[in-house]
């Protein structure tokens, strides 16, 4: 696989694709330079037939320490006004959170410290494994900002809404067992990493359109009973008519692990 110096895209097992945000001495902060190459890296993926599901980490002791907002030291200028910042924030917003439209699972091995952004961008992916160094915070009113990212959105879809108030207001730090107790996390491991790649590794087994409309109807069930059902009185019978639903049917007879190729 291809890459650039500050976000790493590797294919460490059939149908899973990894990417390592790679800038440690920033602590994987979301630099332009960051964040122009994970743009780049998502496009690639979104674009590769054969991924089945994607697991983003960080090089180095931190997850993501979040967006880098140096740029605001210039001082007052024409970019840092509100219109010309929401200009540039908007699309950054959206890249970062591009893992809620890929079309496939994602799972974020969090590595260590996600803060701010960087718990959005965990926020923003399908399953969530923590290392038992990984710390999670949203500090943003600490440090003069409104949140962004669809952090408000985010942390109540993963929380609740009493404990995103918390977390938002106090800006305290959440230790893994808490945040797994919470279900801001899926799971902890030691090497996070590794558990992260043989969870991809079992679902890129899966039918991949089925695990694909899956995902999709997730989405939908946010709207209610009704479009839940709606979606997948249309979904389930497009999977009834694949051919691997009848391999699924024939491993199962067989006792043995099925073969999917997405037709």
């Amino acid at each position: 696989m291809s890459s650039t110096d500050a976000v790493l895209l590797e294919e460490p097992a059939p149908g899973v694709r990894l990417i390592t945000l790679n800038r440690p001495q920033v602590r994987n902060a979301m630099t332009a330079e960051v964040t122009a190459a994970w743009t780049a890296a998502i496009a690639q993926v979104a674009e590769d037939d054969g991924v089945r599901v994607l697991v983003v980490t960080g090089a180095g002791s931190s997850f993501c320490s979040g967006a880098d907002l140096s740029w605001l030291d210039q001082g007052a200028s024409q970019e840092t006004t509100p219109d010309r910042m929401r200009e540039r924030m908007l699309p950054f917003y959206r890249s970062w959170l591009s893992p809620r439209d890929l079309p496939f699972p994602v799972i974020a091995a969090i590595n260590g410290p996600a803060v701010g952004a960087g718990l959005c961008a965990a926020l923003a992916c399908d399953l969530r494994y923590a290392a038992t160094s990984a710390r999670f915070s949203a500090p943003f009113i600490y440090l003069g900002t409104h949140g962004g990212m669809a952090a408000t959105w985010l942390l109540q879809e993963s929380v609740g809404v009493p404990r995103a108030r918390e977390l938002l207001y106090t800006g305290r730090e959440v230790l893994p067992e808490e945040a797994l107790a919470w279900g801001l996390i899926t799971g902890v491991a030691d090497d996070v990493l590794d558990h992260s790649l043989k969870i991809a590794s079992q679902i890129a087994t899966a039918a991949p359109i089925a695990t694909r409309l899956t995902k999709a109807g997730l989405e939908q069930s946010a709207h209610g009973l009704a479009a839940s059902l709606q979606w997948e009185a249309l979904a389930q019978p497009v999977t009834l008519a694949t051919s691997d639903v009848h391999e699924g049917i024939q491993a199962k007879r067989e006792r043995r692990p099925p073969i999917f190729t997405g037709n």
